[in-house]
């Protein structure tokens, strides 16, 4: 007599698994999207804006966040304040 490996109940929880794992994986990955960093030159003594910029990069959003702060600086009495929109 021949028993089937696959029986149509297990057929149908593997479906299961395969689907689950796949939402799973699909879930894991970080998608890539234009980021807009905004930065501003001040001086701190004044309080005068010397510029302002924006810069857009695709990027999943933990390295926009790291990008955009790493271009903040200052130098004296001039501050780079740099945040992401």
């Amino acid at each position: 007599m021949f028993v089937p490996l696959i029986t149509p109940k297990t057929h149908q929880k593997m479906k299961k698994v395969l689907l689950v794992a796949a939402v799973a994986a699909f879930a894991m990955t970080s998608c890539k999207k234009d980021y807009t960093c905004s930065c501003k030159v001040t001086d701190t003594s004044t309080g005068t804006v010397y510029s302002e910029s924006k810069y857009t990069a695709k990027l999943k959003k933990a390295d926009a966040e790291s990008w955009c702060t790493g271009n903040a600086s200052s130098a004296g009495t001039l501050k780079a304040e740099c945040k992401l929109d």
